[in-house]
């Protein structure tokens, strides 16, 4: 009978412990997305056309 309430409680303690390595991993880890955007042909693409403007209309001194 000792036997089969230590097993209960000692479930119930690696439960809440393990409950609470997840809640506090949660608090812990950033959920908010990292401030550089990721690299799209889109943004490349516009990169590459403002340069382009910017040299036509200032062309290098000969």
């Amino acid at each position: 009978m000792e036997d089969e309430k230590l097993k209960i409680v000692l479930a119930l303690l690696s439960g809440i412990i393990f409950s609470l390595v997840f809640i506090l991993l949660a608090f812990i880890l950033p959920i908010n997305s990292p401030k550089t955007p990721p690299k799209t042909m889109g943004s490349e693409l516009q990169k590459l056309s403002k340069t382009y403007k910017e040299n036509k209309l200032n062309p290098p001194p000969k």
